[in-house]
């Protein structure tokens, strides 16, 4: 169970901060929610509390881990597949476990294929989709700035 404060991940959307417990009937059943405000955009959603196991709702991580996040973008990336199809569905099986480090992956690689071969428009959606979710989690990790941690994920990318 999480608190009012507690910062969190919502694999596929990123991290925010829960800002309020609500309970609210949809549909003609009541259910408890919690508030999430994210930090990228200014967005709020709304999970609810009985399906947060299902769904994979974590705490963010911490410091150290956020640096270690920074530290995997500077490795070499591994090869790919050429196949777009399958290599779509790598990706987006990455980007669904809601784990940073393979969302941080989907991001280098993308990255790295957009500078050397282009990207499709389905992948290009892609990578703005991952990169939101790795910075909205960095930023809460690290007290950052959205634009000072984009920044820093773009200049640890390396060939």
């Amino acid at each position: 169970m999480f608190s009012i404060g507690d910062k969190i991940v919502y694999p596929m959307h990123g991290a925010g901060i829960i800002e309020s417990i609500e309970e609210k009937e949809i549909l003609g059943e009541r259910k408890r929610y919690y508030v999430m405000r994210m930090p990228i955009g200014d967005m709020k959603v709304m999970i609810p509390i009985n399906n947060v196991e299902c769904i994979g709702i974590r705490d963010i991580i911490d410091r150290k881990d956020a640096d270690r996040v920074f530290k995997s973008l500077e490795r070499s990336c591994d090869e790919q597949s050429t196949n777009w199809n399958k290599r779509y569905r790598e990706n987006m099986s990455k980007i669904k476990s809601g784990n940073v480090f393979e969302v941080a992956d989907v991001v280098k690689s993308l990255v790295l294929r957009e500078r050397t071969k282009g990207l499709s428009t389905g992948e290009r959606k892609m990578l703005n989709s991952a990169k939101q979710i790795l910075i909205s989690e960095l930023v809460l990790a690290k007290n950052m700035n959205p634009m000072d941690v984009e920044d820093l994920i773009n200049t640890r990318i390396t060939t």
